[in-house]
């Protein structure tokens, strides 16, 4: 977490609100920005985020992603000296201050001299345009052409363009008193050059000021766009070499240059040419006299130093006894704002930790019903697969059994057919012999004449006349010789009516046993079948309530 997150959320919605990419409240744009300010806030925890650090990533987010931007921005920061102008109570910002108006008084002197007559001092009007980079109030056009040449050749371009700034306004500054500068450098200054012409004018200027820069023999000292093109394509080649070789700005354009001397063409966007290359070189020749900028900061160390030389000690231990209650109300409220961020820190933390192991808690519960519920559900898979396979054995037996049984009625029954047919052979036989006997003692009766005379052709007793005294007893003797046969034929015909009827009531007991096989076996499919659907519903219906 950032100390300063309250303050990094509310510059974020005054960031280039006009612009579409940052006007969003919760957009793409305004995540990327708030993510890169709090990451350095996080990083650089000395300096922290800086109220105006905002607008300078922003433009740098315009031209790149994320990561990239916040390296780039902690390069500037750190290497070209940035974040030197918010240490020691802004000493090195007021030292910058002093070399402004030195250059001013060389420079612009009658400009210098109304100033100093005002009592208007650099840090009245110049303070945003070192600390934000010119990027708080001037239209993007023009600061991209800043960042360009800052990230070029480093952060003395400021004073380049400050004085190119001053040079252009001084007529009207002139003319204005104190409150009137103050209020033309707010408003007018920022508005004149929202014209693209009118920001390429001035920063021609701020690249061909005499006096301030280190002529090299170059006869045209113009900011062409051919020569723009050729600057932001040698910021990019530094920024590789940094990135993949390690290399800092001066080894950079150390290596640039020396393609230069040698005519080396590079397949890059706008340097296909080495006449690019040598408007790089020309560009180069275009810088503020870093002696001249030493110098002007040893006189202001010097002026700091004969100030606390002729200062009272009473009054220097006065200040610094206030600059130390200063920084220890800094300290101090620091230290609240920490006391009461670990506080809450470990308020949330508390809440965190009691929320998750109620959570815990309820998912073990959760679990052991589960595993209860599974164990259940395998209690019940294995009770269900054993009374599968009890109905399978049973259901086998049943089918084995009924197999059985339809075989044993089946010879059964065949056994009976087979009686039945033997005793209808034999009946028919019987039926033949007798019908065959009984033609035999026809034809014998008709043939004897005495027989013929009792029987008719019907075969029945004729009623007999008085016989003859001599042959009565032949007659009686013949009769009841003839009775004994008739008696003994209607005892055959009675033992083979008998024996059909014993066939008949055989033959209807076996089919009252097939009836009954037949019943059972039906019997016992309807039970196996019920039994089966019983146990598929008992089944259904208990993992129904489960689900339920």
């Amino acid at each position: 977490e950032s100390p300063q997150d309250s303050a990094i959320t509310r510059d974020i919605n005054r960031t280039f609100p006009a612009h579409d990419y940052f006007k969003d409240t919760g957009g793409d744009g305004q995540d990327s920005l708030y993510k890169i300010c709090k990451a350095y806030s996080v990083y650089d925890e000395e300096i922290g985020y800086c109220q105006g650090q905002s607008f300078l990533a922003a433009v740098l987010l315009l031209h790149m992603p994320e990561e990239q931007a916040f390296s780039v921005l902690v390069k500037i920061m750190f290497e070209y000296g940035l974040r030197e102008l918010f240490k020691q109570n802004f000493e090195d910002l007021h030292c910058k201050f002093f070399q402004l108006e030195r250059l001013m008084q060389e420079c612009i002197p009658d400009l210098y001299a109304h100033f100093l007559n005002l009592g208007l001092e650099a840090h009245m009007y110049a303070s945003q345009w070192f600390l934000t980079l010119f990027t708080a109030k001037f239209p993007l056009y023009m600061v991209f052409h800043i960042i360009d040449l800052l990230l070029c050749e480093g952060i003395s371009v400021i004073f380049n363009v400050a004085l190119a700034l001053l040079k252009t306004s001084k007529d009207d500054l002139i003319q204005a008193d104190f409150e009137g500068a103050l209020k033309f450098f707010r408003v007018p200054v920022p508005k004149r050059y929202r014209s693209e012409e009118n920001a390429k004018k001035l920063m021609e200027l701020a690249c061909s000021m005499k006096g301030l820069i280190v002529p090299l023999g170059v006869a045209e000292n113009t900011l062409t766009d051919e020569l723009l093109l050729t600057l932001r394509a040698f910021i990019w080649i530094s920024f590789h070499l940094w990135k993949h070789y390690g290399l800092n700005m001066e080894q950079s354009r150390f290596c640039v240059l020396e393609l230069v001397r040698y005519g080396a063409v590079l397949n890059r966007a706008h340097l296909q040419t080495c006449t690019y290359l040598r408007l790089l070189h020309r560009f180069h020749a275009l810088l503020i006299s870093q002696k001249k900028l030493k110098k002007y900061e040893k006189e202001y160390h010097t002026i700091r130093e004969q100030q606390e030389q002729q200062e009272a000690p009473i009054e220097r231990y006065e200040r610094e006894n206030r600059r130390l209650q200063d920084a220890n109300m800094r300290l101090e409220q620091e230290n609240d704002d920490l006391a009461h961020e670990l506080v809450s820190s470990k308020i949330a933390l508390r809440k965190d930790l009691d929320n998750a192991e109620e959570k815990a808690d309820a998912l073990n519960k959760e679990l052991l019903i589960t595993k209860q519920k599974l164990v259940d559900s395998e209690d019940e898979k294995r009770r269900l697969e054993e009374e599968s396979a009890q109905l399978k054995e049973m259901c086998r037996r049943e089918l084995d059994k009924s197999e059985s049984e339809i075989k044993k009625n089946g010879s059964i029954i065949g056994e009976y057919k087979q009686i039945c047919s033997q005793l209808s052979e034999r009946l028919e036989k019987q039926q033949t012999a007798n019908r065959g006997e009984i033609e035999k003692i026809r034809m014998k009766v008709e043939g004897c004449e005495k027989c013929s005379i009792l029987f008719s052709k019907e075969g029945r007793l004729k009623a007999l006349s008085a016989p003859k005294e001599g042959s009565e007893e032949d007659m009686d003797e013949e009769k009841e010789a003839l009775k004994n046969q008739l008696r003994e034929m209607e005892l055959e015909l009675a033992q083979t009516k008998l024996q059909l009827v014993e066939a008949e009531c055989k033959i209807q007991d076996l089919e009252h046993h097939l009836g009954l096989a037949i019943n059972e076996v039906q019997a016992a499919k309807k039970t196996w079948f019920n039994r089966t659907l019983t146990s598929i519903k008992t089944v259904t219906g208990a993992q129904g309530k489960e689900s339920v």
